[in-house]
């Protein structure tokens, strides 16, 4: 009956309209009246929810990462990849999927990287003759990346929901190979495709300007070496790494590159306190929420259920991957982390799941959910970029779904591809 008043009265605001972080704040409230709980007690989990010095790691990236999308990054690293790949057939193709990469490890959100890189990519590959349904696809599925190459927020928001007892810096690292894996999935396909459509092929570039291109973009690039350098020799932790990239990301925006104007400046503060506002209020709530759960030992009950229905890893992980991609389409991905983490942590690691790689297993399935609609955010922001319907992004998406489900089963059951790289180094 515990769960049916908590759970129940969440999914109930949730039907209303009322927006996923007060339905979570409110369901808390209206848990902690039913097994007579003190209201103070909440109002203290929300507080300490937020107050936690892992925590300005978001803020400190969401803020580079505005940095460098606003300031013509996302233009010199379209540029730098078209140098590296752009001279092959449907290179253009491979040059957007690249570009997402490198700007994935720099800005960390999708969002981000879609509006970035599209309205660069998607105009460009429409003017070169790439079908424009196909341009704005690949951009939407390419961007999907940024949830996995570091640094990656929904890595810091996992880690606060499971509690605060896995290694951001293990978390970064192991978002590496499942991220590049994605990339190479996609260019696979976009080579296949490219030659079946005979999309056209680019031209080499000269040496000369090959060199001054990747110059110019070796500023906005370095920005990646000193985060992932910094916390792997130890010179700073993941947090102090994230304030480490808002200087390196403003001196090269503002001094080196000087495409954008010091007046609009406050501007970009302005929506970067409003965005991590409202991911911070998120987070306050879940934690009561959480708090109110874990009193009602929800997740002890759910683990033991799973368990008696099965001790099998493969189905339980298949469970779950079901239940991730259904409720990924549906609401927004760090309030499922703060949500489902708790959850369904207990139940995968009774099973023997390292919690690294559950990590990365849950920011697959919700980053698909990032494109899927009805509730696709990414979605939402390639179509308005392209100027398409949803409707006709959505049925150019189809073969990438089955190529990020195909990667999603091996991510979920070969958890070397996401363990190999941080038990390497110590992580």
């Amino acid at each position: 009956m515990d769960a049916f008043v908590l759970l129940g009265s969440f999914v109930l605001l949730i039907l209303i309209g009322m927006p996923v972080a007060y339905s979570l704040g409110l369901s808390a409230l209206v848990g902690a009246l039913w097994i007579d709980l003190p209201i103070d007690a909440v109002m203290i989990q929300i507080a300490s929810g937020v107050n936690k010095f892992s925590l300005l790691a978001i803020p400190f990236f969401v803020l580079a990462g505005a940095i460098m999308a606003e300031g013509g990054m996302s233009r010199r690293l379209v540029a730098f990849a078209g140098v590296l790949v752009g001279f092959v057939r449907g290179g253009l193709s491979l040059v957007n999927i690249l570009a997402s990469t490198f700007f994935g490890a720099i800005s960390g959100s999708s969002v981000a990287d879609t509006a970035s890189i599209g309205s660069v990519m998607i105009p460009e590959m429409a003017r070169k003759g790439y079908p424009r349904d196909f341009a704005t696809a690949l951009t939407v599925s390419g961007s999907i990346q940024a949830t996995l190459i570091p640094p990656s927020h929904n890595a810091v928001i996992y880690s606060m929901a499971a509690g605060g007892s896995i290694s951001i810096a293990a978390l970064f690292m192991a978002g590496v190979f499942p991220g590049l894996l994605l990339g190479l999935t996609l260019a696979v396909y976009c080579l296949i495709v490219a030659r079946k459509r005979n999309f056209p092929k680019g031209e080499a570039m000269p040496i000369g300007q090959a060199l001054r291109i990747a110059g110019d973009a070796l500023w906005g690039l370095m920005t990646m070496v000193i985060i992932l350098g910094g916390i792997l020799t130890g010179v700073f932790t993941a947090t102090e790494s994230a304030s480490i990239a808002v200087l390196w990301a403003f001196f090269v925006t503002m001094f080196i590159y000087r495409d954008y104007k010091w007046r609009d400046l406050p501007r970009l503060m302005h929506r970067t306190v409003k965005t991590v506002s409202i991911v911070m209020i998120l987070i306050g709530f879940a934690a009561s929420f959480g708090y109110i759960m874990t009193l009602m030992q929800i997740p002890l009950k759910i683990t033991a259920a799973l368990t008696e229905f099965t001790s099998d890893r493969i189905v339980i992980l298949m469970l779950i991957n079901i239940l991730l991609l259904a409720l990924g389409t549906l609401m927004d991905m760090a309030a499922l982390l703060l949500i489902l983490t708790p959850i369904l942590l207990p139940v995968v690691t009774a099973v023997g799941v390292d919690p690294v790689h559950f990590g990365m297993i849950m920011i697959v399935n919700l980053g698909i959910g990032l494109i899927t609609p009805p509730v696709g955010t990414v979605l939402f922001v390639g179509s308005a970029v392209a100027k398409l319907p949803i409707e006709t992004v959505v049925k150019a998406l189809l073969p990438f779904f089955v190529l990020m489900a195909i990667d999603l089963m091996l991510i979920t059951y070969l958890p070397a591809i996401s363990l190999w790289l941080p038990r390497t180094l110590g992580l």
